[in-house]
Order: C-alpha cells, then sequence, then structure tokens
C-alpha cells in the first residue's frame, strides 16, 4: 500500500537537535538567554526592530489584542476564512469579533467590506495571509489610516512571504507567527509578534509573563526576589529549549520555502488545464510562502462532491484537508455572537469547494507526483 502523505510534517535534523541538546545541558530551560537570541535573528530576518515569543502562535494573536488594548465594547474585523484563534483572541479581551468577507479568488480578507463593517467601536483589523499569500496590505493600510484603526497581520501561514517586496512581518502595526508543525518552521509549540512599535513590544512581555515587569533571568542578574504585576496577564512564555530549535529552524528558512514554491508550481503546471477544479489565485505583486496549497472544486462539473472526493483521495494515501469552517458557523459564535449563514457568503461558498493538497519541503518528487495524479483522477 502506497505510504500516506500528509498535507504538512516538520522536518528535524541533527542539527535541530544539537541545538536543543546544547540547551538541555545548560543552566537555562527557561526565561534564559536563548529566548532573546531568537527573537533578536527573528526580527532581523523579517525586518521588525522589534520581536516577542511566545508559547503559540494562539498566545501570539491574544498578545496584540491585549498590546493594542481591546476591552469590553471594542469591535475589531476579521475575516471568518481563518483558524478560530483570529476571533477568539479578541473575545479573550472581551471585545467583538466583526467579520468581513474574502476575494471569491484568493480567499483574502475583501477591502471593500472592511469599509462596509466598520463602526464607530471599531478599534482595529486583522489581516489573515491566508495558505501564505499577503493581504492587500495598501488598500487595507489606506483603510486603517483613514479612520485611525490599528492594522493587525495574522501571518501565522506568511513566514517567508513578501509583499510589494516588504517582508510580511514589517509591514502591519503587529504581526503574528504560528511555529507549529506543519508550520514554514517550528519549536514544537510556539509563536511570534513582530512591531516597530516599542510600547507594543513592551506590553506583550509583560503579558506573557502573568503581568509581571521582570523576569527570573532579569531578577537573577540584579540579585533581587522582587517582582511587581502592573497588569493581568498569563504564562504564554516560551522555553529556551525551544527558542533553539526556532533559531536553528530558521536559518533553513529561505531553502524549504523555496522549496513549497517549486512544489507549488509542479502543482500549477500540472492543474493548468483542469476545469473541475482550480488554484486559488496569486497576485503579481506578492511572494507566497505556500504554507497551504488550497484548490477551489467546480461542483456544477463533478459528479461527486467534496466529501466524496475527499475520502477518496484520503483512502488512497493523498492526506488532504480542509482548511477551513468560517469561523462566523462555528456553535460558539452562532450561539453567543448571533452569527450564522447568509453572513459571509462567499466564505461560505468556499467552504464547501476547497481541498488542502500536501505541500511540505521533504516531499520527494515522486510524492508530488502522485499527488497530482490522485487529485486529477480523484476530482474526475
Amino acid at each position: 500500500m502506497n505510504k500516506y502523505i500528509p498535507y504538512g510534517r516538520q522536518s528535524i535534523d541533527e542539527d535541530d537537535i544539537q541545538s536543543v541538546e546544547e540547551v538541555l545541558r545548560s543552566d537555562w530551560l527557561t526565561t534564559g538567554p536563548m529566548i532573546g537570541t531568537f527573537e533578536n535573528e527573528f526580527a532581523k530576518k523579517v525586518g521588525a526592530r522589534h520581536a516577542v515569543a511566545f508559547s503559540s502562535g494562539t498566545a501570539a494573536l491574544h498578545a496584540t489584542m491585549y498590546a493594542i488594548g481591546i476591552e469590553a465594547g471594542d469591535e475589531v474585523i476579521v475575516p471568518p476564512m481563518t483558524f478560530l484563534a483570529t476571533a477568539n483572541t479578541v473575545v479573550y479581551q472581551k471585545g467583538m469579533p466583526v467579520f468581513a468577507d474574502v476575494e471569491k479568488d484568493t480567499l483574502l480578507i475583501d477591502p471593500a467590506q472592511i469599509e462596509e463593517k466598520i463602526t464607530p467601536k471599531t478599534r482595529a483589523v486583522v489581516c489573515v495571509d491566508y495558505a501564505g499569500q499577503p493581504c492587500n496590505y495598501d488598500a487595507v493600510q489606506e483603510i486603517t489610516n483613514r479612520h485611525g484603526l490599528v492594522l493587525v497581520g495574522d501571518s501565522c501561514h506568511a513566514l517567508g512571504a513578501s509583499y510589494k517586496d516588504r517582508s510580511v512581518g514589517s509591514i502591519a502595526d503587529l504581526t503574528a507567527f504560528s511555529f507549529h508543525p506543519v508550520k514554514h518552521i517550528t519549536t514544537g509549540e510556539g509563536g511570534m509578534v513582530t512591531t516597530d512599535n516599542l510600547e507594543f513590544a513592551e506590553r506583550m512581555r509583560i503579558f506573557r509573563n502573568h503581568g509581571i515587569d521582570t523576569d527570573q533571568k532579569e531578577r537573577s542578574e540584579k540579585g533581587t526576589w522582587i517582582y511587581e504585576m502592573v497588569g493581568l496577564g498569563y504564562n504564554y512564555r516560551i522555553t529556551d529549549f525551544q527558542c533553539a530549535l526556532g533559531l536553528s529552524q530558521l536559518k533553513k528558512l529561505d531553502g524549504w520555502v523555496k522549496k513549497r514554491r517549486e512544489i507549488a508550481k509542479r502543482y500549477d503546471e500540472a492543474f493548468s488545464e483542469q476545469s473541475n477544479f482550480k488554484p486559488l489565485a496569486v497576485r503579481p505583486d506578492v511572494s507566497h510562502s505556500y504554507h497551504l496549497y488550497v484548490i477551489l472544486l467546480n461542483l456544477d462539473l463533478l459528479k461527486k462532491g467534496r466529501e466524496e472526493i475527499f475520502t477518496g483521495l484520503r483512502s488512497r494515501g493523498i492526506g488532504v484537508n480542509v482548511h477551513y469552517i468560517p469561523v462566523h458557523l462555528q456553535p460558539y459564535y452562532r450561539d453567543n455572537l448571533g452569527t450564522g449563514k447568509g453572513l459571509c457568503p462567499v466564505s461560505e461558498d468556499a467552504y464547501e469547494r476547497i481541498i488542502s493538497l500536501p505541500i511540505f519541503p521533504s516531499m520527494s518528487d515522486g510524492d508530488v507526483e502522485r499527488v497530482i495524479s490522485e487529485v486529477i483522477e480523484g476530482a474526475a
């Protein structure tokens, strides 16, 4: 039986293992020097002044909402075609996520929909760089600047991507990344926020450490036990050995993103003549980093539905997935925020037709050819 090809997976080599082992043998397993080293190198990589590391991408997103002061009564505009955390972290701060629909061809947030959703309560807009393609940042920034709103980039899919030659992570007021194993680099679980705003960075450092204004390393260096809780925070700290892994992985990012693009190009070429499905559109002014490779099924031409195609591909060892069920259709949001079908029709239609195909750097040429063959046959 053919081996199973997942939609994504981590790449770990001996350099990664050795980097982690060195920290495990050191004096600092958490709140130590490796965290700052990883943050500094990450900031340099994306062209930001500050980077703050967290225990997960969700924690990173939550920190952005805390940093900009979201509280009860505030509204934050988000797209529904995203993972739950994008909207959930607004709710964590007692804010209200307001769903703005996406563009049909890219599934990125539609700037025209953002404009329609702005009210006197709107404080921020979250752009999700869905699948690894940056949003139309010029259009969104024009709106946020005109209305005095904060722009947050949810770039958990888009490390290594760029928009008009500007690296993702250096464009929005704050940008969140994820280091989950299926992402471009991994720390097991982990996340990062980049920003050029020193005040935001300082607030996030306190937030990840219970709201305390110093950490154990700082107190050790000063020879004191005294600390002050100046805000209500969480334990969102990342460990030193996770950051050692992240630092080792960061050195390989460019090569891995290049491989993802090569796989995506082969998919594009193989699927260019297909009428039963098509890949998402890619704008000419972006450099896509392909966390996901998503196709849209043309259900009007197919004799079978998405579920049958999905199940058939999985049964043949092709680990396709679906990203995502629109957030506003989830029971929690329906029951507590009054959302439901009809709110974001483009996202709802796309959800019925999308499938994510395997794409990760360690795929072999044979893996790619097998995915191509099975998808064309499965969607026939």
